[in-house]
């Protein structure tokens, strides 16, 4: 059974619509981007952090862990601290195309039983570009208003009251839900060696 070391319900939608099959165990991990770290290696490095993490607490289950970054000009763009620091985030991707990245990681025990305390890992990540049109203060804080920016990285939910601003995107759609699912199959296939569905 695939563990997922996540408490989004983006994700959990995401993994149901696909039909693999999972259970819920969150990771509580520090998310502070370390000094000079881009947004690629940010989120991979979270990704490992969390399915290894939850690993360690079931060691005989496959771990997913995800992290998912909204970057622009590389500066990192977590989940807003309050609705102040939404407002920022909202100016300053109005008008503008940002980077969406998520880093991907399955942890398991390793075939080798002599080897302990080191999983066998895959992970990845995949990178949306996400084109908003421009925005007034007004629209920034009437949508603040609604509460949905709060829990979301860069405050927004493209899947959401924001979908009205995003006329175009390059690349996953998923990806910038939460999770990038056509790669999240193709490493469950590479590391179950299968062609399958997997997770079922």
């Amino acid at each position: 059974m695939l563990v997922l070391a996540s408490a989004s319900p983006r994700r959990q939608e995401l993994l149901h619509n696909a039909g693999i099959s999972f259970t819920v165990q969150p990771a509580d991990i520090d998310e502070t981007p370390l000094p000079g770290e881009s947004p690629r290696e940010c989120a991979e490095r979270l990704a490992r952090e969390k399915a290894v993490a939850i690993w360690r607490e079931h060691p005989h289950e496959l771990v997913l862990g995800a992290d998912t970054v909204v970057a622009i000009d590389r500066v990192i763009l977590g989940k807003p601290a309050d609705a102040a620091d939404a407002e920022r985030m909202l100016r300053l991707l109005s008008g503008r195309v940002h980077e969406v990245t998520t880093g991907v990681c399955l942890s398991r025990s390793r075939a080798d039983s002599q080897t302990t305390g080191k999983p066998e890992i895959v992970s990845s990540s995949e990178t949306t570009l996400v084109t908003m049109i421009d925005f007034s203060d007004d629209e920034i804080r009437a949508y603040i208003a609604t509460g949905e920016p709060m829990d979301k990285a860069g405050a927004y939910a493209i899947q959401g009251g924001a979908s009205r601003w995003i006329p175009r995107i390059d690349g996953d759609y998923s990806n910038v839900v939460g999770l990038p699912v056509a790669r999240v199959v193709r490493m469950l296939q590479e590391i179950n060696g299968t062609s399958g569905t997997p997770g079922n």
